[in-house]
């Protein structure tokens, strides 16, 4: 009976290892950057998909074109959202994280959002 007990554990354990194994080849990290590290170099990254952080410019966001201003410490980069809905929480003056395709459009730089992220509020508030 103890014989059969241990190879079921050993079963379970094989196929939990597995499954994790699985999982750790498959998924693919995705290394966020600051806009003012996209903007160092962003050749290297055209027409890949990104994922960048930075702060919504006041005063940028038009609804008219579906285009705000991402805002790092001294550069920053246009973001297209006309494929991607604006999120609660989403603000003028906020950190927020776009995942997109970066493209040299009409002469400037421009993420083509997939992905927009706001944080909780209550997080960055004193």
């Amino acid at each position: 009976m103890s014989g059969t007990r241990n190879a079921r554990l050993a079963i379970v354990f094989g196929a939990s290892a597995a499954a994790l194994a699985l999982m750790m080849v498959t998924v693919e990290p995705q290394v966020q950057y600051s806009v003012d590290e996209l903007m160092d170099d962003p050749t290297e990254y055209e027409d890949d998909e990104i994922f960048v952080r930075g702060v919504v410019s006041t005063e940028s966001l038009s609804h008219d074109n579906l285009t705000f201003q991402l805002d790092g410490v001294s550069k920053n980069i246009l973001v297209d959202f006309t494929r991607s809905p604006i999120p609660d929480g989403f603000d003028e003056g906020r950190t927020i994280a776009v995942r997109g395709l970066l493209k040299f459009d009409d002469g400037s730089w421009v993420i083509h959002s997939m992905e927009i992220q706001t944080g909780c509020p209550s997080k960055y508030e004193a």
